[in-house]
């Protein structure tokens, strides 16, 4: 697509004094270890939001930009992006977090105190209940049911063609 042949033709060029140089500071700082960031999505509720530039852009391999209008959309795609999250969440972030604790705390307190008792409640009722239910089923809708059954079994029905 052009951006693997960008790459393998980009080289620095830098003499080992410089280079000497420019790396005795960090490595001056020994008491400094960098680790890697920490995930944020351990559990990987937001998989579907890893979206690459090939992933929204593709040029099939009849039809290709020139390399370096295909690298300066992907700079661009992958700049503005970064942008614009940091800008929305900069401001969104923390009032998202307050609404959202607030109704998660308020659901929390609801299935705690208010939802549970009454499931328990009910799991408690239910055994009594069911032998209500069950002796009023055996007094009225059995015998209906067996009625009914033994009047309808007596009809027959028959089809004939004219």
């Amino acid at each position: 697509m052009g951006l693997e042949k960008e790459k393998s033709d980009t080289s620095i060029i830098m003499d080992e004094d410089e280079f000497n140089r420019s790396i005795e500071p960090i490595l001056s700082k020994k008491g400094k270890v960098y680790s890697a960031p920490p995930d944020r999505d351990p559990n990987d509720i937001n998989a579907h939001l890893k979206v690459g530039f090939e992933d929204v852009i593709a040029e099939p391999i009849s039809s290709h930009s020139f390399d370096r209008v295909w690298i300066g959309s992907h700079a661009a795609f992958e700049l503005v992006k970064f942008i614009f999250y940091r800008l929305l969440t900069t401001l969104l972030a923390v009032p998202m977090a307050f609404i959202l604790g607030l109704v998660f705390g308020v659901l929390s307190c609801i299935h705690i105190w208010l939802v549970m008792p009454v499931i328990q409640s009910f799991i408690m009722l239910l055994p009594s209940v069911q032998v209500v239910w069950r002796s009023l089923t055996d007094m009225f809708i059995t015998p209906l049911f067996h009625s009914m059954g033994k009047s309808l079994s007596s009809i027959q029905v028959k089809t004939t063609e004219n």
